[in-house]
């Protein structure tokens, strides 16, 4: 595919709003979409789906992502991901999911306004509380359950987390999420971060 392309080939950076209030975490770059473009959820279906959604939702400001220098923009959100290079048959391993965390975990420290995570997938669901958990001071871990459209108020003063299928093709063209899913998602968070901060 694309053999006209010089591909990315490497990690791929986050992007977005550095004093974003709303961290979008993914799981890893497509082999064909950020490992090809350089961006996350840039070139494939899976960010046509996810950036379309973020654009009706106030988050971006064109609802399209075909290239790094599309003009795309990203308002009051950032985007990671729990891998940041393409997974081998697009199935990350425990021990590349803890190489990367430490970069996870720098953002977290870097993002000091993020009010809302919402977390695309299981994967970005429980890579998201790897990050952040606090032995002695969470809840039972099996007190957060993934499940899309839940979300959960963390101790310590930690952002909102939210869940949703991760919009993977598999997954919008079989109708597990829709678009009107995501879209009633992210009204949560756009609620949430219209209310006072704490």
């Amino acid at each position: 595919m694309y053999r006209d392309w010089e591909y990315w080939g490497r990690p791929v950076p986050s992007f977005g709003d550095p004093r974003a209030e709303l961290l979008v975490l993914g799981l890893a770059p497509a082999a064909h979409g950020a490992n090809r473009t350089g961006r996350m959820f840039t070139g494939d279906r899976s960010g046509d789906f996810l950036y379309r959604a973020l654009y009706e939702a106030g988050f971006a400001n064109q609802p399209m992502s075909g290239s790094r220098d599309d003009g795309l923009r990203l308002k009051n959100c950032y985007i990671t991901a729990s891998l940041r290079c393409a997974p081998p048959a697009n199935k990350p391993r425990p021990e590349e999911l803890r190489n990367c965390r430490p970069y996870l975990l720098r953002e977290l420290e870097l993002l000091a306004r993020v009010r809302a995570v919402l977390a695309l997938g299981k994967i970005g669901f429980d890579t998201y509380l790897r990050a952040v958990w606090r032995e002695g001071e969470f809840p039972p871990r099996s007190s957060y359950k993934f499940a899309h459209g839940a979300s959960y108020e963390l101790p310590g003063g930690l952002p909102r987390l939210f869940a949703s299928y991760h919009p993977s093709q598999q997954n919008t063209q079989t109708g597990k999420l829709t678009s009107a899913m995501l879209h009633k998602v992210l009204e949560d968070i756009r609620q949430l971060l219209a209310s006072p901060r704490p």
